[in-house]
């Protein structure tokens, strides 16, 4: 199975972070001065000027990032994107918010973007999610700590559209979060996404 960096490498960043570089195998970044991703809903602003590296997949598939960052200010985030234009995406990860690590799904469809987290202590170390696109469904879990899956979202999402995916990292207010991705992988859907251990 190709690796972050096969999978990657050819690609062309959306928003290119200031500061980034493979190194032994692992993609590092520090992201640029307060970029986000959202679309309208509640905040009544529309941002897609966070940091995204994907490559083209087709069809069904399952795709799984590992990635640690340095957590430390408001909506500090990393993790994994599903993207086929700036009004219809899907990012996951670990998203920082009121003193807590959040594993946090957003799902953007037709413009409008919405939020769900599920707090956890300060986690440290690296995390994994994984996202799998079945049709017109998208099923997102994270590894806990004793390495089993847990179900974070089942979304729609736009079944004829076509998708790039990677990962994903933003700091909605400050520069600077400082961000590794330890490993990517995409491959064909697993079985019985949603009640998979």
């Amino acid at each position: 199975m190709a690796g972050l960096k096969e999978l990657l490498s050819d690609e062309a960043w959306h928003n290119e972070p200031p500061v980034w570089a493979w190194a032994d195998g692992a993609l590092t970044l520090t992201t640029g001065e307060k970029t986000d991703f959202w679309q309208d809903t509640f905040y009544g602003f529309r941002r897609d000027d966070g940091h995204f590296l994907g490559c083209a997949v087709t069809g069904d598939f399952t795709a799984s990032v590992t990635f640690d960052a340095a957590y430390e200010q408001l909506y500090d985030q990393a993790g994994l994107m599903m993207r086929s234009d700036a009004e219809n995406w899907l990012k996951t990860g670990i998203e920082y918010s009121d003193d807590v690590t959040n594993f946090s799904v957003v799902v953007t469809r037709a413009g409008r973007s919405d939020w769900s987290v599920i707090g956890v202590p300060r986690v440290s170390g690296p995390q994994t999610v994984r996202l799998t696109r079945i049709g017109g469904a998208a099923i997102v879990h994270y590894r806990g700590a004793d390495g089993s899956w847990h179900l974070m979202r089942l979304a729609d999402f736009p079944a004829a559209c076509a998708v790039r995916v990677g990962p994903m990292a933003c700091s909605p207010e400050r520069g600077g979060l400082e961000v590794r991705f330890d490993a990517l992988e995409i491959g064909a859907a697993i079985d019985s996404p949603l009640h998979a251990g």
